[in-house]
């Protein structure tokens, strides 16, 4: 399977693609998506210009993104959430499935704990992968998006099919409880 993990933001989107059996899994890119100085506006066409480009170029089959968090600023969340938006838009255009993980999930699948900083998700993503130096910090995260869904399917995927119907029902109900 290949994933196309993105870290979504306004200013600079991560992007990282794995190819992966569910057990291991091999960096194929990754890079970053710069539009600052732009108009907001301007600047989503262009994460969605981009992302729109990596789907054509290297064919995933699905594009997993973190979550939106809301932090202190509500102004930063809602570009953060538009720039996320653009990106999505951009996998859907291209027929891929879309797949989310909260940002404790994904530090949870590659560092071990839901509390990891930014340099111990590069560090783990560099060893991981297997790669000769550590990415950017918004490539890392991309890159640990996309590993994330990699580990999740491949637990997952090994489950008896009876099993995996009970845990999405479960998972679903768990949701439904919360709100």
């Amino acid at each position: 399977m290949r994933i196309l993990g993105i870290d979504p933001g306004s200013l600079v989107t991560g992007f990282g693609i794995i190819d992966s059996d569910g057990r291991s899994s091999r960096h194929v890119h990754s890079g970053c998506i710069r539009v600052s100085g732009q108009d907001l506006v301007v600047r989503l066409g262009m994460i969605f210009e981009q992302v729109s480009e990596l789907v054509d170029t290297h064919g995933p089959d699905v594009l997993s993104i973190e979550q939106v968090f809301v932090s202190r600023n509500p102004a930063s969340a809602l570009k953060l959430g538009q720039a996320r938006g653009a990106a999505i838009c951009a996998g859907v255009r291209g027929g891929l499935p879309v797949v989310e993980y909260s940002p404790a999930s994904i530090k949870q699948a590659v560092v071990g704990t839901g509390s990891a900083n930014k340099e111990q998700v590069q560090h783990m993503i560099t060893m991981i992968l297997g790669l000769d130096a550590a990415p950017a910090s918004d490539a890392a995260d991309a890159l640990a998006v996309a590993v994330c869904h990699a580990h999740t399917q491949g637990t997952f995927g090994r489950l008896p099919e009876g099993v995996q119907a009970l845990a999405f029902r479960t998972r679903g109900a768990r949701r439904r409880s919360r709100r």
